[in-house]
């Protein structure tokens, strides 16, 4: 029986669990990244789980991840921090982040020390959106019940183009109001003759995006981006490197087509330092990279207030709360991948994903989720 009359301030985190999941992928993919050999074709992501439970009968949980390399790391940061948590009273979820960001601030304040905050962070939240027994989104103060919705996950370059055609065919049937595809060849011809095919398919008006995944230089991304400029593209993504900042902003002045980029920052301030300088269009902010939905809000606060348009970048489950309480009408990404690790589904409708009516973000872990984890860790004692 949840004792309500504590609820709202005497109680206390009597216990934390770290888990260990990889989810594997079906097939390997590639995107530039691993054309240029900067990177190995991606074959499982790493997720690391936080779940946490409080004296008078409480619970949330949130999750981190990390593609190709870090989750091992981002989950013994996670183990050395958990205690910092107990005993401490789950409302205060500023003073937690804090607390738990100093505990490895000598690792720095972005990168994995924050990543490996993000479960935790996101798991206060969704404890203190089901203890108000409300959606997140509406906890936050929601803009709208539904956001549009684009898909990635059918447009990688380890696809050929006629199955590029095939899954973008399958994705607008499935009701999807987007469809981003990869690009960063080595040549521009083939680039080009891709986005092409792809937007003859959709017809004229369907939002279509392109991704480059950081692998042109400033001459390249130019004569790139000029050339994408006919195909009426809702942005192009990552141009650049996700550090440079000036040469973003030289682009998004200069093209008629949106610049969207941030999905590799790991912290507010390198997100205010894109917001601004003026450096994109598009904000791709991700929860789990940045350390959570804490410092996840204050990015948006500041984007809203400088006219930016918001995209999040992956982890729609939890983007999606986040996404419908931003003031300007964002965009969602969707990836099926993450499917298999949750009970619920979200709705898929007429281009929009739709904010559950379940308590907190409204997922739970499946008993796949839990025969795929490698490792966890508890501490405190279990209410």
């Amino acid at each position: 029986m949840v004792n309500t009359e504590t609820a709202a301030g005497a109680d206390r985190i009597e216990w934390v669990e770290v888990s260990l999941v990889y989810l594997p992928l079906a097939a390997p993919i590639s995107d530039a990244k691993v054309l240029t050999g900067r990177q190995k074709p991606l074959t499982e992501i790493a997720f690391i789980f936080a779940e946490i439970r409080t004296r008078d009968g409480f619970d949330g949980i949130g999750f981190g991840y990390s593609k190709r390399a870090g989750g091992p790391g981002m989950y013994a940061h996670a183990k050395e921090i958990a205690s910092n948590l107990l005993g401490e009273d789950p409302n205060d979820i500023a003073k937690l982040w804090d607390k738990l960001m100093w505990a490895g601030a000598s690792m720095g304040r972005s990168g994995m020390t924050s990543q490996a905050i993000s479960p935790f962070d996101i798991a206060l939240w969704d404890l203190k959106a089901k203890r108000a027994g409300l959606p997140l989104a509406k906890l936050l103060g929601a803009h709208r019940d539904s956001v549009q919705c684009y898909n990635t996950s059918g447009g990688y370059l380890s696809m050929p183009l006629e199955q590029v055609l095939k899954n973008v065919e399958a994705s607008r049937a499935s009701g999807i109001g987007g469809i981003k595809i990869k690009v960063g060849q080595p040549d521009l011809p083939t680039d080009l003759k891709r986005v092409k095919a792809v937007r003859e398919l959709l017809g004229e008006g369907f939002p279509l995006m392109v991704d480059a995944n950081q692998q042109w230089d400033r001459p390249k991304a130019q004569r790139a981006c000029r050339a994408f400029e006919p195909f009426d593209l809702t942005w192009i993504e990552e141009p650049l490197d996700a550090y440079d900042f000036e040469g973003h902003a030289a682009l998004a002045a200069s093209l008629d087509t949106p610049i969207a980029t941030g999905e590799m920052l790991t912290s507010f301030g390198e997100h205010a330092q894109l917001i601004m300088g003026n450096c994109s269009d598009f904000v791709q902010p991700d929860a789990p990279r940045v350390g959570g939905i804490t410092p996840f809000l204050q990015i948006m606060s500041l984007a809203s207030f400088k006219g930016r348009k918001l995209a999040p970048h992956f982890a729609m489950e939890i983007h999606l709360h986040l996404a419908a309480a931003y003031p300007e009408e964002p965009w969602l990404e969707h990836f099926e991948w993450l499917e298999p690790m949750f009970n619920e589904r979200l709705e898929l409708k007429d281009g929009r994903m739709h904010v559950p009516n379940r308590p907190g973000l409204g997922f739970s872990l499946s008993e796949q989720a839990l025969a795929w984890t490698a490792e966890k860790a508890a501490f405190g004692k279990r209410p």
